[in-house]
């Protein structure tokens, strides 16, 4: 097995090669606005330090969000084109898995929450009984009205450090972003066990910014 993993669903642009055993190359940038510019060369880079090429890719996982539209689109239609010119299958996985399977990694047991910053003033968010285990549909609310519902449960990611007031309880040296890694080490640990994941669907959670005009007048040749 040689997996590519890939996520553009929050502010990190992060590849990930998986060999089945372990990660063997990753690379992570941070910057919400240039998903479209930095994740080709991001994988270029990961190849690169596993000394390999894109053809010697046997799977591919991506990060089906949720996140902002324009940014998750970048990962999905790439990882989609990758696979239909390598002939490879093509998974999805919830974003907020990779995270949390990413915490678990960091040592976080125990139900816990994943918030991700969805902009707005609002999280898309998830509650986990373990690192491996979502209990609850991927959502998108205004943090105050979740206060209720993640009290006393510890928070990680980026969601949980923008909104203190609902996420009281955020644990240091717990992720903030999503990594690739994580995302690849999840997808092959559970191929391993012989499931089927998901196809690579985007979990958008509400409409995008992009909208017709309304009421636009229209003009036609006389």
């Amino acid at each position: 097995m040689l997996l590519l993993a890939l996520d553009t669903a929050t502010p990190a642009v992060t590849v990930a090669l998986h060999d089945g055993s372990a990660v063997i190359a990753e690379s992570a940038d941070v910057d919400a606005r240039r998903h479209g510019e930095l994740l080709l060369p991001a994988v270029h880079r990961t190849l690169k330090a596993a000394g390999t090429e894109l053809g010697a890719v046997t799977e591919i996982v991506v990060g089906a969000g949720p996140g902002p539209y324009t940014g998750l689109r970048v990962g999905l239609v790439t990882a989609a084109t990758f696979g239909s010119a390598l002939g490879v299958p093509v998974h999805g996985l919830c974003t907020l898995d990779g995270i949390a399977y990413a915490a678990g990694q960091a040592g976080l047991e125990g139900p816990f929450v994943v918030a991700t910053d969805a902009r707005r003033k609002e999280v898309y968010w998830a509650r986990y009984d373990d690192a491996r285990t979502r209990v609850t549909e991927p959502a998108v609310d205004h943090p105050a009205d979740l206060a209720d519902r993640v009290a006393g449960l510890p928070a990680v990611g980026a969601g949980a450090l923008l909104y203190p007031a609902a996420f009281a309880d955020v644990p240091p040296g717990m992720p903030e972003h999503q990594s690739a890694g994580a995302l690849a080490s999840l997808a092959a640990e559970k191929l391993a066990r012989g499931e089927e994941l998901p196809p690579p669907r985007p979990l958008y959670l509400r409409r995008p910014d992009a909208k017709v005009p309304a009421n636009y007048k229209v003009v036609t040749p006389k």
